[in-house]
């Protein structure tokens, strides 16, 4: 749809993932305290690498569970020797592949997609894929870099403009709710399943 498609980041920048500036850099930590989830909700976090933001998520969900999903086998064994360390019981490592991201049929309330969508080889089979793993009313939390900013300091293949994500989610039905531009470098951009 007159876009580039990135190169997938390799298990092997695993350390810029979780760098320590980048709670301050990206303010991490109020995008997760704004995702809007209740105890119990089944939460995707489509393209999670070191599960950096599955974990705290998932102290979020005491009665719910996040499926952290990724296509490198490498980043998934990261998490589950993280599981093992912390004595996590509700993040579960799902192999996806790059035309599935291996999710049940109606079996999540909300997914979020951070900084890894303009990576996506097969972006309509993969957000198809999560589209049908939604359950009615669910949602897809979608961050990018801002596209529209030249400031941020992320090269411009790794951006995406709001104009282009919603022309994007725009052929499954999903509707744009919101965006949301709180955060320093990213957008939030916010479609729900309506069917």
């Amino acid at each position: 749809m007159g876009r580039q498609i990135s190169h997938v980041m390799g298990h092997q920048g695993a350390s810029w993932l979780e760098r320590g500036s980048r709670r301050i850099e990206e303010r991490t930590d109020l995008l997760i305290a704004s995702l809007p989830l209740e105890a119990d909700f089944i939460v995707a976090d489509i393209g999670a690498g070191t599960g950096y933001f599955s974990f705290p998520v998932a102290t979020r969900l005491p009665e719910g569970r996040v499926l952290a999903v990724d296509i490198q086998p490498e980043m998934l064994e990261i998490i589950a020797s993280r599981i093992i360390e912390s004595g996590t019981t509700n993040v579960e490592p799902v192999l996806g592949g790059v035309q599935n991201p291996n999710l049940a049929l109606n079996s999540i309330d909300l997914a979020f997609i951070v900084d890894a969508y303009h990576e996506f080889s097969h972006p309509f089979e993969m957000i198809n894929g999560i589209y049908n793993a939604l359950r009615p009313g669910g949602r897809i939390f979608l961050l990018e870099y801002r596209g529209e900013d030249a400031s941020v300091p992320i090269r411009p293949l790794h951006k995406m403009t709001q104009e282009q994500v919603i022309k994007e989610m725009g052929v499954f039905g999903l509707e744009w709710t919101e965006t949301l531009d709180f955060l320093p470098w990213q957008h939030m951009m916010v479609f729900t399943k309506t069917k």
